[in-house]
């Protein structure tokens, strides 16, 4: 076949055949007697392989060898072995950090639905409220999750925020919520674990549950404008050293503030509050 064939049922342009073989990732073609390139099937799976390759990030070179030693040995080189390896891991990665990404973005459209909500009960009209805008974050035990994302959004949202975080059941702050809390310069010894029963008889205008078992359990919270849920991973089931635990309530943190920047936001548009500057 022609290189223009071979091309099209790899899936590439035909300079990009060239290129490969111009920098040896492909072996040089055959020739017929008047000097086209000459391709047959081994050399069409060979392309196939390089292009599967470099889709999965390996770099040219490491492409034409993995392949050629796939068609010629039909086993994989060993010196390769930990470059896949390391592959399918950024490949679980990319993964991982899609699903999050796409976590967000839903967290996002619900938080400015609520929003939305929230300014047509107070009206575009109305003087700008006094009060502050009264958050409680909801989790199943009040010790990691809900009570990073009181301590984070206390500090980023100011005056304007009163914000609150309770259980469905109490045990303790987990100590690594506590520790990733004063990482981010705040002090959170005091804090302590609470029963939602204590703010029952209390409004809020956003109840936020951070865990799914929470939101099964207080699914519309009494005196509430807008439930909201962002669905976090728990850092406290993370098995390990305590390296590996404190890595995940980072995580955890990371996640926490990738929400509240967008939150804080919508929330102060819709109570008709005026901007604040962007979080660090």
């Amino acid at each position: 076949m022609k290189i223009a064939e071979l091309a099209s049922r790899a899936g590439v342009a035909a300079s990009a055949v060239r290129w490969y073989e111009h920098e040896g990732v492909l072996p040089a073609p055959g020739r017929q007697p008047n000097g086209y390139r000459l391709y047959d099937e081994v050399d069409l799976a060979r392309l196939r392989l390089v292009v599967s390759l470099r889709r999965l990030g390996l770099a040219p070179e490491d492409a034409g060898r993995l392949a050629r030693l796939c068609l010629e040995r039909g086993s994989v080189d060993l010196d390769l072995a930990p470059l896949l390896a390391g592959q399918r891991k950024a490949i679980e990665r990319q993964r991982a950090d899609l699903d999050r990404l796409e976590g967000e973005l839903l967290d996002l459209e619900s938080t400015i639905a609520a929003a939305g909500r929230a300014g047509r009960v107070t009206g575009k009209d109305d003087p700008m409220p006094a009060d502050p805008i009264r958050v409680l974050f909801v989790c199943t035990h009040n010790s990691a999750r809900s009570q990073i994302a009181e301590a984070l959004l206390k500090r980023y949202g100011g005056t304007d925020f009163e914000v609150f975080s309770a259980g469905t059941e109490v045990t303790r702050v987990n100590r690594f919520a506590t520790q990733v809390i004063e990482e981010a310069g705040i002090d959170w010894s005091g804090a302590r674990s609470k029963s939602i029963t204590e703010f029952l008889d209390q409004k809020f205008d956003y109840v936020i549950t951070v865990c799914d078992r929470a939101r099964a359990t207080c699914p519309v919270f009494p005196g509430s404008t807008n439930t909201l849920h962002w669905g976090l991973d728990d850092p406290s089931e993370v098995e390990g050293t305590d390296a590996e635990k404190l890595a995940a309530f980072r995580r955890t943190e990371a996640d926490v503030s990738a929400r509240l920047r967008p939150f804080i936001e919508v929330a102060l548009r819709a109570a008709g509050r005026p901007r604040r500057p962007a979080l660090a």
